[in-house]
């Protein structure tokens, strides 16, 4: 069977030759005589791999030397509980900016612990766009303020340059669908978090960067292994980490360099978002719900108005090797998510057959 283009919004596509490389090297990684997956993580060639991928990661994000890396287990979800139990600590209060299922989920477990209130929100037009704040909307003595920085389900995301200004308050974002996905400033973050499942590898590997200076004031009751201070301490090695999946983090990573960097990513992340934005904007069948300015580079939803068509499309669709293209149920329609490892050619093959779906079904129309 031929390879599909896989929209999934996670777990999502990998690069071929990363996929390859692995395959190549499962039974017999650099000559050891076993995969990595049989590998101890206490096994200098571990550690190897371990480094390099922390310092690849460092290079391509120009993230600072006063930052931890980690890479942890337990999925971007856990960090919901971590983040407050880690950082709000002082004042015992945060804000969160809400707009989308993942920020209010994140917000709902930090209600938890501590003094927890929405800053702003996008909920009264259901997330379809990123709502404007100044350093007005957060409370001064807030320990930090959370943001979800792209928004798989409903296809919003902050630009680079819109993230809020918070002052001298830690800003804190979830950046699990669109790292390395475009430059960011690491510095103006106290805390970047991201599920590697979408654009870095396979679902298990957590990538945390933290500043410094943030940790070691945890609660008491902070379980160890949500202790971030703790798996800094031990170079992200307390206990068996996912060994596997930041192995093929770190192939991933390897690839990205190659493409040319981050740079080279954002340029082919435009070209595709562009490509499918634009029919969007001109079709008579098809229509984007998200505000221009605030459209994600990742995830693209759209809908026709029509479920049984709809849900037409999708078959047909998969028929064609255009697979996992349903849209959240929050939403409807439909959603193609064209994370790093889509190719371009897999976006241009969805708005072909997009085109002729709208040809079959709206009369007079000519979209070539």
């Amino acid at each position: 069977m031929n390879r599909v283009y896989n929209f999934s919004a996670g777990p999502s596509a990998l690069p071929e030759d990363v996929l390859q490389k692995a395959a190549d090297e499962m039974l017999n990684y650099n000559d050891t005589g076993m995969s990595v997956m049989e590998m101890s993580h206490r096994s200098a060639d571990f550690k190897d791999i371990l480094t390099k991928a922390k310092d690849d990661l460092r290079e391509l994000m120009n993230i600072p030397e006063d930052y931890e890396i980690l890479f942890l287990q337990g999925g971007a979800s856990t960090q919901f509980a971590a983040i407050p139990l880690n950082f709000m600590n002082g004042s015992g209060k945060a804000d969160y900016i809400i707009t989308g299922q993942w920020a209010k989920k994140a917000f709902e477990e930090a209600k938890k612990y501590g003094d927890v209130v929405e800053a702003a929100s996008s909920a009264d037009k259901n997330y379809t766009y990123i709502p404007i704040t100044d350093r007005n909307s957060f409370r001064e003595d807030a320990d930090y303020v959370y943001v979800t920085g792209n928004n798989t389900i409903y296809g919003t995301r902050f630009r680079p340059e819109s993230y809020p200004d918070t002052g001298d308050i830690p800003l804190f974002a979830d950046i699990s669908s669109s790292i390395l996905s475009e430059p960011i400033d690491v510095s103006k973050f106290g805390l970047l978090y991201a599920g590697a499942q979408k654009n870095m590898g396979p679902a298990g590997v957590t990538v945390v960067i933290v500043r410094k200076d943030l940790l070691g004031k945890q609660r008491d009751i902070t379980p160890t292994m949500l202790n971030y201070k703790i798996m800094a301490d031990n170079d992200s090695l307390y206990n068996t980490p996912p060994t596997y999946g930041i192995y093929v983090l770190g192939l991933v990573l390897e690839h990205l360099k190659e493409l040319g960097g981050i740079e080279a990513m954002k340029e082919l992340n435009e070209k595709k978002a562009g490509l499918l934005y634009d029919y969007l904007d001109h079709s008579k069948l098809f229509k984007g719900t998200v505000v221009p300015k605030d459209r994600s580079l990742m995830n693209v939803p759209f809908v026709i108005g029509d479920k049984d068509l709809e849900e037409e499309f999708v078959k047909k669709a998969e028929k064609r090797g255009l697979v996992n293209l349903k849209g959240h149920r929050t939403v409807g329609g439909m959603r193609a998510s064209i994370y790093n490892a889509m190719p371009l050619e897999g976006v241009k093959a969805l708005v072909d057959f997009m085109k002729e779906f709208e040809e079959e079904h709206v009369q007079g129309t000519d979209t070539k």
